[in-house]
């Protein structure tokens, strides 16, 4: 490594402490105090522009070489390393390039466009969180880094889409798109689970060509099929490809300028990224050629359907955006990188473009229309085209579907655990719980002898827990108590199926989720005794009266599912490899575990600190606003 590389491998990390220590400042002030909040975000943007572009030019005069950096291992035993891992190539260049420009625009224009808003502070802090987040991802060197900057990408874009979570719609559809960016974050997980079962080691990226020929050579492609299937699923979700699309106009929600970077530019991108980044791995595999390509022709033709007789220009932008990544995703599998790299700066640019002009855009189409219009003269139409309009109309029911298909079952059963409400059942599945887990650290006798049947049967409790969280109406502190004992059932199956989880392992996942637990548990006391009144079934609204009490819950909820703030996403990270490859009733029940505690927990903030205030001394949106 000669000088200029390593000044280079070194400076990387300043791709993410500067958005940070911006963010961090942030919060010191208050929102009022517009100008220091705006100097610090002007410096932080600068500073991206001119880094993003200074690294590409350092990369060049290095030789366009790809550069490789570790720069620290978290956790490490003789099977397992959690190492944040960084690496620079022509995919990342264009990536940070294009992310520092679009960033440095739509930072200036929010600065006056949310000039005087209430959630000034909120929204610049973040867009620097996602800035952070975002860096995560492009520049990862492996899965593990990749996933830090996936979830915080993904919380960033939860809380802009609920940015008025007044309203009951932006809440709404907040739930709706983290419901959809669950199920690919526990997809990228299980890509992970997977890939240290293939290779027996934490790879970085530069190992993936290694790891698809000990894939051929020991016979394991059923592994490597599962792990491009997961990992294709994630992708699809991200990127908003068929038949995920409709989360895509919902989570135009938030302002304007935040759609512009995440749904119009940056964030939809990511799945993209993701193939071109795993590409050494799937080059060889014609059935995920085959079915990226027909995914993404499928896209491009109905997002295109459908963005025609949307009557909403966000709806239109955001289903145009989808059918360009379809075709941006044909690219990516005929193996033309060059050009999906190009493709992408010039559908992000021009997103980013179009969402920003769109207010001034529809000023000026009323105003024309209002002076020069003309009547359609009616014009006889086929019943094909017809058949199209109608389904555009509806977005092809791909939301209908999702919900019948996909939620529905799981409502379903979570309603038929009605029992579980009272209070007597509560203890007994709590004190099943820590039975569970003191007989499966004892490893005791019978317990020893069925270890296999006795994990699945904890896990599916721990899933019978949270449905029932995720459905119930009544008290939240019931629904949080119950996602507690379901995160000590997994800890007790997880436990009982293997024989060599290390001490540290189980304190990092302990101690993570008791300390989310009883912080959550806390802010819901504490909100109860304002009002005695904390019931799922209705929207409360409380960050009215009690905004700290409301953020440290929201701290609490992303704690509970392992988000990286906390021990616990080590400790999930690390348990996942404790189930054996060959385990498919264990890890599905695991899997569904992960998607449903999240959701359960973030459906408990939503419910009660945010949507319509119950108190009428407080203004209330309409419901259809």
């Amino acid at each position: 490594m000669n000088q200029l590389e390593k000044i280079l491998s070194q400076s990387i990390t300043l791709f993410f402490i500067v958005p940070l220590a911006a963010f961090l400042l942030t919060q010191f002030f208050d929102n009022k105090k517009e100008k220091i909040t705006g100097t610090i975000v002007r410096i932080a943007k600068v500073f991206y522009m001119l880094a993003a572009i200074s690294f590409a030019i350092g990369w060049g005069v290095n030789g366009f070489s790809p550069i490789s950096f570790k720069l620290v291992t978290l956790y490490q035993t003789e099977h397992f390393v959690f190492a944040i891992n960084f690496h620079y190539d022509k995919i990342t260049a264009v990536f940070s390039i294009v992310g520092s420009l679009i960033f440095f625009l739509v930072a200036t224009f929010s600065k006056y466009y949310m000039h005087r808003d209430e959630g000034y502070k909120r929204y610049f802090s973040i867009i620097l969180l996602f800035a952070a987040g975002y860096n995560f991802i492009i520049f990862s060197g492996n899965f593990e880094t990749l996933f830090i900057g996936w979830e915080t990408k993904g919380l960033c874009s939860f809380l802009l889409i609920a940015f008025y979570r007044n309203r009951y719609l932006p809440v709404k559809n907040a739930f709706k798109t983290i419901s959809y960016y669950r199920i690919s974050d526990v997809a990228m997980m299980l890509v992970m689970w997977m890939m240290h079962h293939l290779t027996h080691q934490n790879i970085s990226f530069t190992q993936l060509g290694e790891a698809k020929e000990i894939a051929e050579q020991t016979n394991h492609t059923g592994m490597a099929v599962f792990i491009m299937s997961m990992l294709l699923l994630a992708a699809f979700i991200k990127s908003a490809q068929v038949p995920f699309t409709s989360w895509l106009p919902r989570a135009m929600e938030g302002p304007t300028s935040s759609s512009a970077i995440f749904y119009g530019s940056l964030s939809v991108h990511v799945g993209v990224f993701v193939l071109l980044r795993t590409y050494p791995f799937w080059q060889d595999m014609l059935w995920v050629k085959i079915l990226v390509i027909s995914i993404g022709a499928l896209t491009a033709i109905i997002a295109t359907l459908i963005a025609r007789v949307q009557p909403t220009v966000k709806t239109q932008i955001a289903y145009s955006s989808a059918a360009q990544i379809g075709i941006i995703f044909i690219e990516v599998a005929l193996g033309l990188h060059w050009l999906a790299l190009i493709h992408f700066a010039g559908n992000a640019f021009l997103r980013t473009y179009q969402l920003l002009v769109s207010p001034s855009f529809l000023n000026y189409l009323v105003h024309h229309q209002y002076f020069h219009y003309h009547t359609q003269q009616e014009k006889p139409v086929g019943r094909l085209r017809t058949g199209l309009y109608m389904l555009g109309i509806k977005e092809w029911n791909m939301d209908a579907l999702m919900y019948k298909y996909v939620w529905s079952p799981f409502k379903w059963i979570g309603r038929k655990l009605n029992p579980l409400q009272n209070q007597a059942a509560v203890i007994l599945f709590a004190i099943l719980a820590l039975a569970s887990l003191y007989f499966s650290h004892s490893k005791a006798g019978f317990i020893t002898e069925n270890k296999t049947i006795l994990s699945v049967i904890m896990l599916s409790l721990a899933l019978l827990s949270v449905l029932f969280a995720f459905t119930y109406r009544g008290s939240a502190l019931k629904a949080w108590i119950y996602i507690f004992i379901s995160h000590l059932f997994i800890f007790s199956g997880l436990l009982r199926n293997s024989t060599d989880v290390h001490a540290a392992e189980g304190m990092f996942y302990n101690i993570g989720i008791t300390a989310a637990f009883l912080l959550g548990l806390f802010c819901l006391i504490t909100t109860k005794k304002a009002d005695n009144h904390i019931s799922l079934n209705q929207f409360h609204g409380y960050v009215y009266e009690q905004k700290p009490t409301a953020l440290l819950f929201l701290v609490s909820a992303i704690a509970m599912l392992g988000f990286p703030i906390t021990t616990a996403f080590i400790g999930i990270d690390v348990f996942f490899t404790y189930v054996n490859s060959d385990q498919w009733l264990l890890i599905t029940l695991l899997a569904l575990c992960f998607i449903f505690i999240e959701l359960s927990a973030i459906r408990i903030y939503l419910r009660i600190y945010c949507g319509p205030h119950k108190k009428l001394n407080h203004p209330v949106a309409f419901r259809s606003s």
